[in-house]
């Protein structure tokens, strides 16, 4: 395909201006952002003038997705689902940032797609080894456990916390403040475990993922403890990511793997699975 894909970013925030500038940085010979929005439209003006574009900012959703062949919903877990939804009934692609928000009702998204002849790309996220939980799929997977540990700040404002727990000054020790299933993960942090969610689609399901979190005054990085076991092997992986400068509650390496499934949809060659 000769013409520039047209993208439109849904969100403003760390991640959509990220990729935004990303976009514009590194893949204007096979792309353009033709819209963005955001509920705070200072946001969107804001990444527009920093952009240096005029007429992207657009005043809903439904503007964004007329204008867009690839929608990026960079918003949070409870509009992801909506947004989904509406860009796929417009048979537009769509890469979804929030995959916590879209995972209890994936397969309607996913047999809505194939009605519409969309695409949906969810990347791998601030964690490695979904390739591997990829490929043991196909045997018979006994477990997966993830453990996650952040600094304290990251939990800044998450309601779960604050009735458990109560101000997170209180915390001066590694704390686990959840472990059970990803199921009750995703619903008690959604602005922190989206790498639960993404672990749940490639593997055994939100309700047999086993998750533990933790928040330690002593670390600066998100660090992710993946423990996959089944008939065809085991799989241990660590990720350690340093927080994006302007929203700790997520890592840089989520912008990153988005940035690398655009290289895979712009490009003709697809490495790993």
């Amino acid at each position: 395909m000769n013409r520039k894909i047209r993208i439109g970013i849904i969100g403003c925030g760390a991640i959509g201006s990220s990729l935004a500038k990303i976009i514009k940085k590194d893949f204007k010979a096979r792309a353009h952002v033709a819209a963005i929005f955001d509920i705070d439209e200072k946001k969107s003006f804001t990444l527009a003038r920093k952009l240096g574009y005029n007429n992207v900012v657009v005043q809903s959703r439904r503007d964004l997705i007329k204008r867009a062949d690839l929608v990026i919903e960079a918003t949070h877990m409870k509009f992801a689902y909506d947004i989904a939804k509406d860009a796929i009934s417009s048979s537009k692609d769509i890469m979804i940032m929030s995959v916590g928000g879209i995972v209890a009702r994936y397969k309607s998204l996913v047999q809505l797609a194939k009605r519409k002849k969309s695409k949906i790309y969810i990347p791998s996220g601030a964690v490695c080894g979904i390739d591997g939980l990829k490929a043991l799929a196909f045997a018979k997977i006994k477990k997966v456990k993830l453990t996650t540990t952040k600094p304290v700040k990251s939990f800044d404002g998450v309601e779960f916390v604050k009735k458990r727990f109560g101000a997170l000054d209180n915390i001066n020790r590694d704390k686990i403040l959840f472990s059970g299933p990803a199921e009750k993960a995703i619903q008690f942090f959604p602005q922190n475990i989206n790498v639960a969610a993404i672990l749940s689609l490639a593997g055994i399901g939100i309700k047999k993922t086993e998750i533990c979190i933790i928040a330690s005054p002593k670390i600066k990085k998100n660090i992710h403890n993946i423990e996959i076991d089944s008939d065809a092997g085991r799989i241990s992986a660590r990720t350690e990511n340093i927080p994006h400068p302007d929203n700790p509650k997520t890592s840089f390496l989520a912008v990153l793997s988005a940035t690398a499934m655009l290289k895979q949809i712009f490009e003709p060659i697809r490495l790993g699975s």
